[in-house]
C-alpha cells in the first residue's frame, strides 16, 4: 500500500507499506529540486528492529529510472518468471522484483552508500503489493513525488 504524506516542513513524500507486514516499509522523502537534470531525495527503510536511511539518492529526468520500472511491472499483472531488478546511477538504491502466486509482487528495496568504498553497508527490506493497480499507483506517487508534484 502506498501513501502520500506529508512532512511537517511542507515536503511530500511517498510510503509504501508491505501487505503482510505494516510495520515494514520504504519512504522517498526530503525531495530537492532539480539540478542539471537530476533529482535528490532521501529514502528510508524500516522493519522491526531495522531504520536505514540514504540522504543523497539521485534521479536523473528523462532516464530510465525507476518509475518506468515500476509502470513495466504494472503492465505485467499478470506475473512474470524470475528477478527483475532496476538500480540508480550511483548504485546507491536498488529495488528487485518477483511475482508471487495470487497476484502480489514483491519488492525489495535495497539501500547501498559509497558501495565503492571499503567498509560500507547495505540494508533490504521487502515489500509485498498487489500487482496491476496497486503498482500502478505506487509508480504515479513516485513519479509525482520526483516531479515535484
Amino acid at each position: 500500500m502506498t501513501s502520500p504524506d506529508d512532512d511537517t516542513d511542507d515536503r511530500a513524500g511517498v510510503t509504501i507499506r508491505c501487505q503482510d507486514n505494516a510495520s515494514v516499509g520504504v519512504t522517498f522523502c526530503d525531495r530537492i529540486g532539480v539540478d542539471a537534470g537530476a533529482v535528490h531525495y532521501a529514502v528510508e527503510l524500516r522493519a522491526p528492529g531495522l531504520t536505514a536511511r540514504v540522504d543523497e539518492i539521485v534521479a536523473w529526468v528523462g532516464d530510465g529510472d525507476l518509475v518506468p520500472f515500476l509502470e513495466d511491472l504494472a503492465a505485467d499483472f499478470r506475473g512474470w518468471d524470475g528477478e527483475r531488478s532496476r538500480r540508480t546511477d550511483d548504485r546507491d538504491l536498488m529495488v528487485s522484483a518477483v511475482f508471487r502466486s495470487g497476484g502480489y509482487v514483491g519488492l525489495t528495496w535495497t539501500l547501498r552508500p559509497w558501495p565503492r568504498a571499503a567498509g560500507g553497508w547495505s540494508s533490504s527490506v521487502t515489500t509485498w503489493v498487489e500487482s496491476g493497480e496497486q503498482l500502478a499507483c505506487l509508480a504515479a506517487d513516485i513519479r509525482h513525488f520526483l516531479a515535484g508534484e
